[in-house]
This record gives structure tokens, C-alpha cells and sequence, in this order.
């Protein structure tokens, strides 16, 4: 029967299309087109602004200082001066004559701003020594006698309404007024300097003439300090220390000096002193003379003073001419009849030949000048040196990078003798000859202490028992020697990204192929968005959790941590062999997510396994105390075993492929899957076993030639390490190479995965042998970002790598990254300052390097893609 009901199908009509586009979408391509073109020029050009920026902030780190002016004129009043001091603007200075007498001359101008006279009876001054400011003396007499005094200045503040009404202009910044300097200051008030001139009792200190002596100050306002070591002419060295006690009701004092006869120094005949040094610590003196022989007394027992060391500065024939401390007194400079200064540093060698296990050691030798070294001032604040050579030229030297900052003639005789001295702020250099000459000259250098050789190269420092790579850019005191050298700061980058990338390059390709090539898709779903989500977690939580929870419970489970390392890749070995075991309709019934709960299932197990079984694990590799093995304890056997273990399994592994695997191969084609995956573990477990037994034979060999990884790869156990830190930025990194490499993996075409199974390759063989080599350029872009990430991280380093920039691949140590000092240092820098400035050079050092890393890992990228492009 048929339904009367339906009707007849009538023909459908075709439905004419527009073949034109329309003007929206031609406009609107039209303008995507130009906001990415504009957007890349402006990222482009926001690059280069960054980095012309960053040389911007660098470049004067690496100019030359400026000579901004010398003077000079004669000011006989200052003829025949045994001292010299000047105030730190260039404004006064006072000559102290042979004969007691003062004057005070403005330095810019040459003129005698006041003169006066010490009353010192008929006698006349022979020896001249000061503090590091040059503002206490003590001067020693031609009767043996010895005065302590001031040479100094005062500076104040003047209101424009007090100030003398009678100023007289001296140059353009310095008026004069009654013997004191006035300078007119921004706020329109006045700077004036009034030289101060003291001389005290003398002491009778010895029946001879003083021919050398030096002067230290120190103790407290209640209870000053005064300690002196003076040489008379009958080569007598003599320490004598003094303890004031001041009343501060009443202003009395009550001295007590004691004094100390040295060692004798035993002089050739004809030979004579030409210096004499105290240590401000009172614990050392040292005397020279001028057939180049330091002797160096140890006077920290008062009542029993050693003669410590005898030691020639230079070679035989060579006497030295002048001697003297570098600021913070740890480096002891000698000038040598030849022009040779050099520098020796107090330390303890092994075979140490001084009586106190210490001796001096020529820790840097500078550029010589071409005749002896006649004069030599220190700076106060840093380590600027200048020396007068007998030929007439002075020289500006820092210590510390070996530099030779300028290089001036004098303009008075050179065979006239004359006293050099430093302006306190290392800005000139002032010079008075016996005939009362004057030579000033003026410079800026801002950054003495940065050159190439101190960022880059290996120096010595003082109190360092040889040359190294070091960085400490600040202290708390002026005598402190800043330390600006990169090389540790980029070792701790490298550092931390090696062993981040060490922990994430595994996990995220493995994790790629296994979501892109065998997880059910339904899991892929979920795993790929829950990884992409562990991206956004900030990196100052990671940080936090890494610093208060993560590196405590590595400590105390370090046992059980490297046991993991072993314990997880084993059950999961373990499952899969299992799983590989179960019935093949029961395998395909539970694919899927009940088989990625059980891979998280089999972790969780071998965690607790690792943490139940740590403690037995430590005792028998480590005695029971892993941290006492890294400081020493014990063999390095145990660690090496644990160390080569899995390059191990991979030659048992190679070897047996090699010679059998054929063999295994055919006989497993013709086996079931369950017998066929007993055999397979089987297989296994005899890898892992004799895995075992080579990396125990070899690491004990190595053990019996005498190699310890101890000191190398493993030291002393920190608590915060660059094992946290890897832990932690691979947790960071990992989403970001996942992501990509997952995503290079999917683009592989279709039909070269369908060849490849259709050939008869396993899943497995075809995701090492088509898949991966095809999304390789992807991949290994994915591992670069990974790299960049880890090489840039700041907070995670910051608040978990303990910030000790040394120089070690401990990795239970810790480390300081270019990324994590710059946040650490530059909000304390002073603007434009040095710190300030090689900060910014660690900035722009940091961006070279990932310039340098992205660059070549593109030229390699796009090689691996013109591989793959044809496919």
C-alpha cells in the first residue's frame, strides 16, 4: 500500500554563491596585516632601545678617567718640608718644615694663607710618620724624641649673613678671610676650611736621632689608643703604645706609654733604614732597608716581640726606596730602587717560613716605572696608589686591576726630593719638593675599580690565598677592596639552568610523546590543559614553597630523595612490564585514564618506597650520614655507584642489542603477550643487575687511582642548593616545553605515522624513528624556550639558591645568578654609581647571553626544518 498523504518531491533549486569577498574581510585582513607588521617593528625596535640603553648605562664603566687641570708654582715658605696634607676640596694645604715651621698655601693658587711655627727648641725633624688620613702625626727629632700632633682641617658650614665682611677672592670658587677659605655653596651659605695645628710633649724615645717612624690611632673616645714604631740610627726598632684615659667631666687625661724594644735587626755595615710600618691592628710591624731586605715583626705579645720574617722584596742588588700600606692595611707595597713596585699580601702557605705560619707573598707585581721609587701616597677610600720615580714622572696606579690610571711629569727638577700625596677623595695628586716647589694635578675617574681584567679575568685579592673569580661589590667599611668579577655570577646562571633543564628536559619530551603518540585521547584532553595551567603559577610562591618547605625536607630526606632518583623510574618500569603482562582484552578495557591513575598510583608507591627505605639506603652506602660523607667521611665509592648507574644500564643495554638482540627479538614474535612481556622483564632485571655490577667495578676503580667525586660534582651539603633550585625551575619550565614540544609532535603529518605502523613498526619505533626526527626543530625549540626561561629566573634563585656567588658545580651547594644579584643589589646601588653601573653591565650581559643561546638555537632550528620540509 501506498500513502495517498505524501507529496510529490519537488526539484531543489541551486542557490547561486558570491564568488567576490567581501570588503569587511579584505579591510580587516588589511589591518591584521599592518598591526603584526607595526607590533614586530615596535618589538624590534623596543629591543634595541633596551640594549643602546643598557650600553648607554655601561659605557662610561669602561672610558678613561679626564684630566681636568695642573698648577704649579713655588712657594718657598714650604721649602725643606718633611709633611705634607691637604683638605678633600682641593683647597688648603699645610707643609710641616724641617725645622717646625707651618705653612698653609691655597693649592689652586699657590698663595700663603698663614704660616706659624711649632716650638721645638734647637733640635730639628728627622722622621715624619701619620695615620691613613694624614690628619694625626707623630714626628721624631734628631734627640730621640718624639711629639704627637695635628695636621688637619675643619670644615664648617657659614651663613651668608655671618660670613666676614672682608672676603678676599682668591679664584673663582674660594675666597679668604682672617687665614681660613670661604667657598659659596648651592643654598647660598659658605663652606670654610680652617686648618688645625697641634704639637704635644715630646717623648724621650731613644739617645739617637729618629731616621724612620710610623703612627696608628685607635680605642675609643673615653679611652683613645696611640701606637708608634720608630728606628733610630743605630738601627734600635722600638714599639711603644699608649692608652689615654680622658675624664669627659673635667677633660683630663691621664697617659700611659709603654714601650717595646724589637728584635735586632743585625745591619750590614753601611747599610740603612728606609721605612718603618705599623699594622693598625698592633699585631705586625715591618722595617726596609736600602739593600732590599723587609723585616717583619710579630707584636702581638707585647712583652715578647718575634722577629717573624726576613725576606728580600726584590733581587739581590736591588734596595728598596720606599715602602708603604694600601688602604685597609692587608697589602704591603714596596718600591724598589729600580721602578719595580710590588705588592706582597700576609697569608699561610703550607710551608709558611715565618715563625708565626704566615708569610709574605708577592701577590702582584706592576708596571715599573724607568728609575727608583722615590715617593708613594695611598688613597683613603679605595685602592689608588701614586708613586714619584726619580726620573721626574708620578703615575696613578689602582692596585687591584693593575691599571695605570694617568701618568704625569713633574715640573721641578726630577733630582730634587719631594713628598707625593693623594687628595682624600682620589681626585689629584699634590707634590712639594724640597725647594718648595708645588705641582697639582686635578682628574676625574669615577670607575678605577672596573676594567675588563676585573670583570672577566682572574685576580688576587687581598686576604685570598691566590688568584680567583670573586664578586662582593660592598662592605661595611671604606677599607673594604670591591670585588666586580662576572665569571661566578654567570657560572651560578649556567649552573641553575643546567640542572633545571637536567630535571625538565626528560620529563617534558617524555611527557610529549606519551600524551601526543600513546595516551587515550580523553586523557590528552585533560593533561594538556591541567599542564598548561601550572604555567601561571607565580614564580615568588614556587620560590616561597622552595626556600620554607621543599629544601628543610630535602635535608632531612636526602637519603630518601636520591634514592627516588632510582626508585621512580624503577616502579614505573615495574608497572608497565606488569601491564604488559595483563590480557590483551583487559589492557584495551582499561587504556586510557584507569592506566594514567595507575602510572600516579605507581609514583606515589615508589615515593614511599624511597622514604620508608632512605634511612637503610643511607646506612649502607653512607654510614648513616650522608652530610658528614659530603664533608668527607668515607669513600666516594657510593656516590660514583649511584652516579653511573644509568650510563651504565645503557652499555649493559647497547652491548646485549648488539650481540643478542636479534635473537630475543625472534624468539619473542613467536610468544603470546603475557609470556612474551615476562620474558621482556626478565630482560630487565637482568639489565638493572648487571647494570649494577659495572657501575660498582668501575666507580670502585676509579676509588683506587685515587678519584673522589667529592669536591667536584658533590661537596659540603647547603641546605638551600642548586638541587632545589633545579627541582623547583623545572616545575617552572616544564609546562612551557611541554606545550610546544606536545604540539610539534601533533603536527606531524598523519600518513608518515600510517607508513610507518603499515611497515610493521611498533607505536614505540614510530614515535622515535618518524615522529620525533620529523618534529625535531620544534621539539628542540621547545627545549630553548625551556633554557631561556631557566636562564633568566630571578625569584626562584632569589629566595632558594642561598645567593653565594662561588664558582663550583656542587650541586648540594648554592649559587647566585646575574638575574637574582641584579634584584638582590641594584635597589641599594647608588645612581650611576659603580655598583650601579656593573649591574647594569650584568643586565646587558644576561641579554647577550640569551641573544647568543636564541640565535644559535634558531640556525639550528631552521637546519632540522629544512630536513623535515620536503616530508
Amino acid at each position: 500500500m501506498t500513502d495517498t498523504n505524501v507529496q510529490p518531491q519537488q526539484n531543489a533549486m541551486p542557490v547561486k554563491r558570491s564568488k567576490s569577498t567581501r570588503w569587511g574581510v579584505i579591510y580587516g585582513d588589511r589591518i591584521a596585516k599592518w598591526i603584526i607588521t607595526v607590533g614586530g617593528l615596535l618589538v624590534i625596535v623596543a629591543v634595541l632601545g633596551i640594549m643602546v640603553f643598557l650600553f648607554r648605562v655601561v659605557a662610561p664603566l669602561m672610558s678613561p678617567g679626564e684630566e681636568l687641570g695642573q698648577v704649579n708654582y713655588a712657594v718657598p715658605e714650604a721649602a725643606d718640608a718633611v709633611w705634607l696634607n691637604a683638605d678633600e676640596f682641593q683647597s688648603l694645604a699645610t707643609a710641616v718644615g724641617r725645622d717646625g715651621s707651618i705653612t698653609t698655601f691655597h693649592v689652586a693658587t699657590g698663595e700663603v694663607i698663614a704660616t706659624d711655627q711649632f716650638e721645638i727648641g734647637e733640635t730639628i725633624v728627622t722622621a715624619v710618620g701619620g695615620t691613613l688620613d694624614r690628619n694625626n702625626i707623630a714626628v721624631g727629632f734628631a734627640n730621640g724624641t718624639v711629639r704627637f700632633g695635628q695636621i688637619a682641617f675643619d670644615n664648617r658650614s657659614v651663613p651668608a649673613a655671618s660670613a666676614p665682611s672682608d672676603m678676599r677672592e682668591l679664584n673663582a670658587r674660594d675666597l679668604v678671610s682672617g687665614g681660613q677659605i670661604y667657598s659659596q655653596i648651592r643654598t647660598g651659605d659658605f663652606r670654610t676650611i680652617i686648618p688645625i695645628n697641634e704639637l704635644g710633649e715630646a717623648e724621650q724615645i731613644s739617645d739617637a736621632r729618629i731616621v724612620a717612624l710610623d703612627y696608628r690611632t685607635g680605642g675609643t673616645a673615653e679611652r683613645p689608643t696611640s701606637a708608634f714604631i720608630s728606628v733610630d740610627a743605630e738601627g734600635i726598632a722600638r714599639v711603644s703604645r699608649s692608652v689615654i684615659r680622658r675624664n669627659l667631666m673635667t677633660n683630663e687625661e691621664d697617659v700611659t706609654t709603654t714601650t717595646t724594644e724589637l728584635p735586632p735587626l743585625s745591619l750590614d755595615e753601611g747599610v740603612e733604614v728606609t721605612g718603618a710600618l705599623l699594622a693598625s691592628g698592633g699585631d705586625r710591624a715591618f722595617v726596609s732597608t736600602d739593600d732590599g731586605v723587609i723585616y717583619r715583626f710579630d707584636i702581638r705579645d707585647e712583652n715578647n716581640p718575634v722577629l717573624a720574617e726576613r725576606f728580600r722584596a726584590f733581587d739581590d742588588g736591588i734596595g728598596i726606596s720606599s715602602m708603604n700600606f694600601l688602604n685597609g692595611e692587608l697589602a704591603l707595597v714596596s718600591g724598589g730602587e729600580d721602578g719595580s713596585v710590588d705588592v706582597f699580601f700576609r697569608l699561610q702557605p703550607a710551608n709558611a717560613r715565618g715563625s708565626d705560619r704566615f708569610e709574605m707573598v708577592r701577590a702582584r707585581s706592576h708596571t715599573p716605572q724607568s728609575d727608583a721609587i722615590i715617593g708613594m701616597s695611598e688613597a683613603i677610600r679605595d685602592k689608588t696608589l701614586t708613586t714619584l720615580s726619580a726620573d721626574g714622572s708620578v703615575w696613578v696606579r689602582y692596585s687591584t686591576s693593575d691599571e695605570v690610571l694617568y701618568q704625569f711629569e713633574r715640573t721641578s727638577p726630577a733630582d730634587i726630593d719631594a713628598i707625593p700625596m693623594l687628595f682624600p677623595r682620589s681626585d689629584g695628586v699634590l707634590m712639594l719638593d724640597t725647594f718648595g716647589n708645588v705641582d697639582a694635578w686635578q682628574y676625574n675617574s669615577p670607575h678605577p675599580e672596573v676594567s675588563l681584567s676585573v670583570i672577566f679575568g682572574r685576580l688576587w685579592y687581598e686576604g685570598y690565598s691566590e688568584p680567583g673569580f670573586t664578586w662582593q661589590s660592598t662592605s661595611g667599611t671604606d677599607l673594604f677592596e670591591p670585588k666586580y668579577s662576572l665569571v661566578p655570577l654567570i657560572a651560578g646562571t649556567l649552573k641553575a639552568a643546567f640542572y633545571a633543564m637536567l630535571f625538565a628536559t626528560p620529563i617534558a619530551i617524555m611527557a610529549a610523546i606519551y600524551t601526543s603518540e600513546f595516551v587515550h585521547k580523553g586523557v590528552r584532553a585533560t593533561v594538556k590543559p591541567v599542564m598548561e595551567l601550572m604555567e601561571s603559577l607565580p614564580t615568588v610562591v614556587l620560590g616561597f614553597l622552595a626556600a620554607l618547605v621543599l629544601a628543610p625536607l630535602v635535608e632531612e630526606w636526602i637519603a630518601a630523595v636520591l634514592l627516588g632518583f632510582i626508585a621512580v623510574p624503577m616502579g614505573l618500569m615495574i608497572g608497565a612490564f606488569a601491564w604488559q603482562m595483563l590480557p590483551q582484552q583487559l589492557a584495551l578495557r582499561y587504556d586510557g585514564m584507569p592506566k594514567f591513575i595507575l602510572m600516579g598510583v605507581a609514583i606515589i608507591l615508589s615515593c614511599l618506597f624511597a622514604y620508608t627505605v632512605g634511612p637503610i639506603f643511607e646506612l649502607v652506602l653512607f654510614n648513616g650520614d650522608f652530610k658528614g660523607w659530603t664533608n668527607g667521611q668515607g669513600t666516594g665509592t657510593p656516590f660514583m655507584f649511584l652516579l653511573q648507574l644509568p650510563l651504565a644500564y645503557l652499555v649493559v643495554s647497547w652491548g646485549f642489542h648488539k650481540l643478542f638482540g636479534h635473537v630475543l627479538r625472534d624468539r619473542m614474535r613467536g610468544m603470546d603477550r603475557a609470556a612474551a612481556g615476562r620474558l621482556d622483564a626478565i630482560r630487565w632485571v637482568a639489565f638493572f643487575v648487571g647494570a649494577v655490577i659495572l657501575s660498582y667495578v668501575v666507580a670502585a676503580l676509579l676509588t683506587a687511582i685515587g678519584y673522589d667525586p667529592r669536591g667536584n660534582v658533590v661537596d659540603s651539603y647547603q641546605q638551600r642548593n642548586a638541587l632545589v633550585v633545579g627541582f623547583v625551575m623545572a616545575f617552572a619550565v616544564i609546562p612551557a616545553m611541554y606545550t610546544l614540544a606536545e604540539d610539534a609532535l601533533n603536527a606531524v603529518p598523519g600518513h608518515l605515522r600510517a607508513g610507518s605502523l603499515a611497515s610493521g613498526a611498533t607505536p614505540w619505533q614510530t614515535a622515535k624513528w618518524v615522529v620525533l626526527p620529523t618534529a625535531a626543530s620544534g621539539v628542540f625549540s621547545a627545549v630553548m624556550m625551556g633554557m631561556g626561561r631557566a636562564v633568566g629566573e630571578t625569584m626562584i634563585v632569589v629566595m632558594a639558591a642561598g645567593n653565594t656567588p662561588i664558582m663550583e658545580w656542587n650541586i648540594f651547594s648554592g649559587l647566585r645568578t646575574l638575574s637574582a644579584n641584579i634584584a638582590i643589589e641594584l635597589p641599594e646601588a647608588v645612581k650611576d654609581g659603580t655598583n650601579y653601573r656593573v649591574l647594569f653591565l650584568a643586565a646587558l650581559t644576561l641579554f647577550i647571553m640569551t641573544f647568543v643561546i636564541n640565535t644559535g638555537a634558531e640556525l639550528i632550528r631552521q637546519r632540522y626544518r629544512k630536513r623535515s620540509a620536503n616530508l
